[in-house]
C-alpha cells in the first residue's frame, strides 16, 4: 500500500506492516511539490518498490494539478524513462 504521509512530507510504500520505501517532498507554494528523496530500505531492494512509489508520487501530482521539481535523481532518472511524465516538470 502505498499512501501520502503529510505530517512527515513523505510518500511512504508498506509492506508487511512496514515502511518498504518513501520519497520525501516539499511543497512550493499551492502548485509545485518538490520530490526530494527516494529511499528503498535494503531488506526491500531489488522488488520493483523505488519505481512503484516513484511513479504513484507523479500519478498523484497529476491528480492534483501539481507542477514537480525532480530534485532526487532516482525521480529524475525515472521520468526519462516513462513517456507521458515530462509534462509534469517544472519549468525553471
Amino acid at each position: 500500500m502505498i499512501t501520502d504521509n503529510p505530517t512527515r512530507k513523505r510518500y511512504e510504500l508498506s509492506q508487511d506492516g512496514k515502511v518498504a520505501a518513501h520519497i520525501v517532498y516539499r511543497m512550493h507554494g499551492a502548485d509545485t511539490i518538490e520530490l526530494v528523496h527516494t529511499e528503498v530500505e535494503p531488506a526491500f531492494e531489488g522488488q520493483g518498490f523505488g519505481s512503484r512509489i516513484a511513479k504513484f508520487a507523479l500519478d498523484d501530482a497529476r491528480t492534483r494539478g501539481l507542477k514537480v521539481i525532480p530534485s532526487c535523481s532516482y525521480i529524475a532518472g525515472w521520468i526519462g524513462k516513462h513517456a507521458g511524465y515530462e509534462d509534469l516538470v517544472a519549468k525553471r
